[in-house]
């Protein structure tokens, strides 16, 4: 009897069960209506921002042949990434085909391909076709992005992830590339200490246009201290800014709050991003770096001066380019006629305006 009016005496009666509820769910309340969460709406996506993308230093052996030292698949994602960065490549790639003479076996548009591929990748191929009596009928530029070059360095493939390897006739393919310090089965283009120039300007770029599709703002802070809310209006208030997600899609919200204070509902600016002269300052160095390494007049490339005096005569700078930078990219090209053993690449002189005063030879 004893052991069971003890146990009568401790077991909790039906008010204290509630009490004991009722608090444990106003302190879960409580924490809830405490907690802070933090989200935001849907963002761009970069075309490329991997610093491993520099740390490639040898050229792994794949099977037959040996994959590049860098992963050429984000070299052409970069290319596109700044106006300045593909603007430099399309000047040089401009010149060199408007100089080019076309030849039966060498079309202009052949060569428009090999010139960009090689500005871009560092590598170049021309793929000779022959006819039945080993003659050669024209030359082809297949797609550097996608050749590998063999185990022996004389054998080449094309090589797509979705297709068996092709691999190409001994003797065919002609390699132009620019040469690599670490290794030399490929090339590797001119610009790589301006790729991280290429994709802070980007990102640069992709934050204002985040901005300006925001509202202008950097996002907000919903400050409410007003006790009279009920905690069902503030977990609907939540939910209803948790789906506002995208842009455009959150613009206005309605709260009815009778009871409530002037200042119990407060939307606090995280920042109002007065870094505009910040974003100037990042995509014009960014711009400066990207110009350097590719050795371009900015007058060339359409760019409009900050100061009143401008970049200067745009006919000297053209030529002093043409004479530094075009015409040793023309000599290298003529490594094709040594390779055919004829004279397929042909350039006619550089010639600003239509009477040919100013003439590069």
């Amino acid at each position: 009897m004893t052991r069971n009016k003890t146990r009568r005496a401790t077991r909790p009666t039906s008010a204290h069960v509630h009490l004991a509820t009722s608090a444990a769910l106003a302190e879960h309340h409580a924490g809830r209506a405490g907690q802070v969460e933090v989200f935001s709406f849907g963002d761009p996506v970069e075309v490329l921002d991997r610093r491993e993308l520099l740390d490639y230093v040898e050229c792994m052996r794949m099977g037959q042949w040996y994959e590049p030292p860098l992963p050429w698949d984000g070299l052409a994602r970069s290319f596109r990434a700044a106006a300045h960065h593909s603007s430099a490549v399309y000047v040089k790639r401009n010149i060199l085909v408007s100089t080019f003479i076309p030849h039966p076996l060498l079309s202009r548009a052949t060569f428009e391909r090999l010139v960009l591929d090689w500005q871009v990748f560092g590598n170049a191929y021309l793929e000779r076709r022959d006819n039945v009596l080993r003659q050669p009928m024209r030359l082809e530029a297949p797609l550097a992005k996608y050749v590998r070059r063999g185990i022996d360095l004389s054998t080449y493939f094309f090589v797509q992830n979705w297709q068996q390897p092709y691999t190409f006739s001994a003797g065919s393919v002609f390699h132009l590339q620019e040469p690599d310090i670490n290794q030399e089965v490929y090339g590797l283009p001119e610009y790589l200490s301006a790729l991280n120039a290429t994709w802070l300007n980007e990102s640069a770029t992709l934050f204002r246009r985040r901005y300006y599709k925001n509202g202008s703002h950097a996002g907000f802070i919903l400050y409410m201290t007003d006790a009279a809310q009920k905690q069902e209006d503030v977990d609907t208030l939540r939910e209803a800014m948790k789906r506002a997600k995208g842009p455009g899609n959150f613009r206005n919200l309605f709260m009815y709050a009778p009871n409530g204070k002037k200042d119990g509902i407060q939307l606090l600016p995280v920042s109002e991003v007065a870094a505009k002269d910040e974003f100037w300052n990042i995509k014009n160095v960014t711009r400066d770096d990207q110009l350097a390494a590719h050795r371009v007049p900015p007058q060339l490339m359409g760019i409009i001066p900050n100061n009143n005096g401008g970049f200067g005569d745009v006919e000297k700078a053209a030529l002093v380019f043409a004479r530094n930078e075009v015409k040793p990219l023309q000599d290298r090209l003529l490594a094709v006629n040594d390779w055919m053993g004829e004279e397929v690449v042909r350039f006619a002189p550089y010639v600003l305006g239509p009477a040919g005063q100013a003439d590069v030879p």
